[in-house]
């Protein structure tokens, strides 16, 4: 009796893992999910090229600097038309205003049990 509990309890269990695993992937594999996340990412890259951007052009501006004062052309003011060289290196951080918000897509909540990001959408039918 306890042995055809314990595989029914085993198999019920299992059932339900499996059932939640697959509605998982299902959700973030739905189109709204990756193109919500397409979107995210292509900001964030956006973002890091801005940011690669910034720091060549301080590098630029700092070596040409350098190699003004070396050469005796000019003396320590920064170049016209270029932006000044940075004095610290700014962290990549979900705080960071260049960045995008961490998710903006379809978001569940367990709590509740309801999806958020589709009220202001209209039905397709």
């Amino acid at each position: 009796m306890f042995r055809r509990l314990f595989w029914f309890f085993t198999g019920a269990t299992t059932g339900v893992w499996a059932t939640v695993k697959v509605n998982r992937a299902l959700r973030r594999l739905s189109p709204d999910s990756l193109a919500a996340t397409a979107a995210d990412r292509a900001l964030e890259t956006g973002a890091r090229l801005r940011l690669f951007a910034h720091d060549v052009r301080a590098g630029m501006t700092q070596r040409e600097g350098e190699l003004h004062d070396a050469l005796g052309l000019r003396g320590k003011t920064d170049t016209p038309g270029l932006p000044p060289a940075r004095k610290e290196t700014r962290a990549l951080s979900a705080q960071d205003p260049d960045f995008p918000a961490p998710r903006r897509g379809i978001t569940h909540d367990a709590a509740n049990e309801t999806y958020r990001g589709y009220e202001n959408r209209k039905d397709e039918h």
